[in-house]
């Protein structure tokens, strides 16, 4: 595969254009009114579009598909070797210890389940994690969710007190909020984990994305990320950690490749033609132990070649051009009235390119249309699956967040602000309802098929919204 030169940005204004291509960059959108724009996408902190040079990568790799790990055929031996080069580079992006595991997953909710089978005791969390890092742990031998404090050093405390209270095996914790974008110390929390015995398993989908990790240097023991935040949207995840607890614990997905041998003897004392038989299986240790069935060569390279692009940015290029935004969007909303922004920890640490938000008055999934039809804007609204810290907040009924990627730029985030300005001063030009499926237009006349040119298994005219508005 090719090298990929070092990318310097501009000096004068880095948030001006996009640091690096994407596919889908230019794509424009139809608006109500009829005209279209180009899309404005702040949404990367959910699904980040796929890299210009990953499509690339993907691409050169396609005419090579074959099964990996199964078959003579040269194009098979091809995407073995492309799928565990993958593997290897991947590690090493990460920092990975040379004994450690990387596990294949779909995503890191896939990531977290696997660990959560092999978590052999307790496992404990902080209440502002994403549900993928709550849920999975309810299949350890126990969870215990502290709640986070005023301040990043209190927290710490409460950690440090709850483990010493009662011993656990892990400490679970995200690396940057997915709600507010807000770095967590996850230094100072694997030395905590540490100090009583514990290992700390770091939620990476968000950290990922923004920041280089170095696995030593965080004092992780385990991490997970998911490939389509890492502009890689290609259906792959990743666990990386230690390898005792992999091995020990019952193979993840049961299937081919997962085994060294199976075997079907039968049972004493039954007719040799009879059908009582037991099953034993020898199974694997290593990554293919929790890899079982055919793994996606394509996800797996996609990553690789994601962690190859960002590794080739100027060392602080990608934080300096999300922060620049970021910042844009702070300093633009603070001049609107109605608009606020949310935080776990009020004017603590860093952030990675994310600003949440509420509009008064308004529910935020009819700002989150509003901004959609009338404006080409993607942001996410709701809860965020993160349910528990939505509460915290004292906003049940959710909120809005606005994050940005490597394609954003300063335009986005200027048409955020001044939509919004908008919305608060002279209210949406058109009407909405809340459906089941969510907020929408009334009346909106486009046509996702026909503006895609895609069959989209819908009926003909199918307008752009989630579910139509009731009572005509």
């Amino acid at each position: 595969m090719s090298t990929i030169e070092t990318v310097r940005p501009h000096a004068v204004d880095r948030a001006a254009a996009p640091l690096l291509p994407v596919v889908g960059g230019d794509l424009r959108v139809p608006l109500l009114d009829g005209s279209t724009v180009r899309f404005a996408n702040l949404d990367h902190a959910a699904t980040a579009p796929a890299l210009a040079a990953v499509a690339e990568r993907v691409a050169r790799v396609l005419p090579f598909s074959g099964s990996v790990h199964r078959g003579a055929g040269l194009p098979s031996q091809v995407a073995s070797a492309l799928y565990e080069a993958a593997r290897r580079s991947i590690g090493a992006a990460l920092g990975a210890r040379a004994d450690d595991l990387v596990v294949l997953t779909r995503n890191t909710t896939d990531a977290t389940n696997l660990l959560a089978s092999a978590v052999p005791g307790e496992v404990v969390t902080l209440d502002l994690e994403h549900h993928a890092n709550l849920l999975p742990w309810a299949r350890a031998a126990g969870h215990r969710c502290v709640a986070h404090a005023a301040t990043v050093d209190e927290t710490l405390e409460r950690l440090d007190a709850e483990l010493a209270r009662r011993p656990a095996a892990l400490l679970a914790l995200t690396g940057a909020s997915n709600v507010t974008g807000e770095l967590l110390p996850v230094e100072r929390a694997a030395a905590i984990a540490h100090a009583h015995g514990a290992r700390l398993f770091v939620d990476a989908a968000q950290l990922a994305p923004h920041r280089a990790i170095d696995l030593v240097a965080l004092g992780a023991d385990y991490l997970a990320l998911s490939g389509h935040k890492l502009y890689a949207p290609y259906g792959s995840g990743v666990l990386v950690g230690r390898r005792d607890w992999l091995d020990a614990a019952e193979p993840y997905l049961a299937g081919g490749g997962a085994v060294r041998e199976v075997a079907t003897p039968r049972v004493p004392g039954t007719p040799a033609a009879g059908v009582a038989r037991t099953t034993t299986v020898d199974w694997a240790t290593g990554p293919a132990r929790h890899e079982g069935g055919t793994p996606n060569l394509v996800g797996a390279v996609a990553i690789a070649a994601a962690f190859e692009v960002l590794g080739a940015l100027e060392d602080d290029a990608l934080e300096a051009h999300e922060e620049a935004l970021r910042r844009r969007v702070l300093d633009g909303l603070a001049d609107v009235d109605g608009v606020e922004t949310l935080r776990v920890w009020e004017g603590e640490g860093e952030a990675i390119g994310v600003v949440a938000f509420a509009v008064e008055g308004y529910a935020p999934g009819l700002v989150g249309a509003y901004l959609s039809a009338e404006h080409g804007i993607g942001v996410r609204d709701g809860r965020f699956c993160a349910h528990p810290l939505l509460t915290r907040f004292g906003r049940p009924e959710g909120a809005l967040r606005a994050s940005f990627g490597v394609a954003s730029r300063a335009e986005d985030a200027d048409r955020l602000v001044e939509a919004l300005r908008r919305l608060v001063d002279e209210g949406p030009r058109h009407a909405y309802c809340e459906t089941p499926g969510g907020w929408v237009p009334e009346h909106d006349t486009r046509d996702l098929a026909a503006w895609t040119g895609l069959d989209l298994g819908l009926d003909a005219a199918t307008p752009a919204t989630r579910a139509p508005c009731g009572n005509g």
